[in-house]
């Protein structure tokens, strides 16, 4: 696939300014990262990010061009507007292709489980994403893991049983679970307990620290 280009141009301007540029169509966006001195704030094209953007993960290797210079970067943020979801920031992470990097990758799964439509069996995913380090030229996109390994109710597939490319290395803990059949009325059991226990419940959100912040 070919690797997205995105244009950008050197941004001034702060505060009221910023909201003014993006009703104009401008995009504010920065690019930061220890192969830069200092970050790098911009302005992109609006609607033609918002297209370009989609399906950009966060281990998808994409080039910011600015005054004729090319950096290599990772969309590392995304920010958006709460109500109609249209795009109000993007960080980008500036990455050395001559030095090694770690980062998280998704998960998919493929393929058919006999346990499921031998069995009945429920599908349970325990893990979703691995962490991995090689150079941001092999960055995969994500991993693909077969589920028609898991073959009777109480299968499971480990980080073990993922294919890794060459050059990547993988960190995470290889007997960590990622999915396991198991049995339906076990996991409806399961449910009604937890739910008269736990008559109120709080969903959980994973918070990463940044690794820059920008004041606009």
């Amino acid at each position: 696939m070919e690797k997205k280009v995105f244009v950008g141009t050197i941004r001034e301007v702060t505060g009221k300014q910023v909201k003014a540029a993006r009703r104009a169509g401008k995009l504010p966006a920065v690019v930061y990262g220890k192969t830069l001195q200092k970050p790098l704030p911009i302005f992109l094209e609006g609607h033609e990010t918002e297209l370009k953007i989609q399906g950009v993960s966060p281990t998808t290797l994409v080039d910011v061009v600015v005054d004729g210079k090319t950096y290599p970067v990772l969309v590392r943020e995304t920010q958006r507007d709460v109500i109609y979801r249209h795009l109000l920031h993007v960080d980008f992470l500036a990455v050395s292709m001559t030095e090694t990097l770690r980062a998280f990758v998704q998960i998919e799964l493929a393929g058919n489980s006999p346990a499921v439509k031998e069995h009945g069996a429920i599908l349970v995913t325990g893990l979703e994403e691995v962490e991995i380090e090689c150079l941001p030229g092999d960055l995969p996109e994500n991993l693909t893991i077969d589920v028609s390994g898991l073959k009777e109710i109480g299968d499971s597939l480990h980080v073990k049983d993922l294919e890794i490319p060459e050059r990547v290395t993988l960190l995470s803990d290889p007997d960590e679970i990622i999915v396991f059949a198991t049995a339906p009325m076990a996991e409806e059991a399961e449910e009604v307990e937890v739910e008269v226990a736990e008559p109120e419940r709080v969903d959980r959100a994973r918070i990463e620290e940044g690794e820059a912040e920008e004041e606009e």
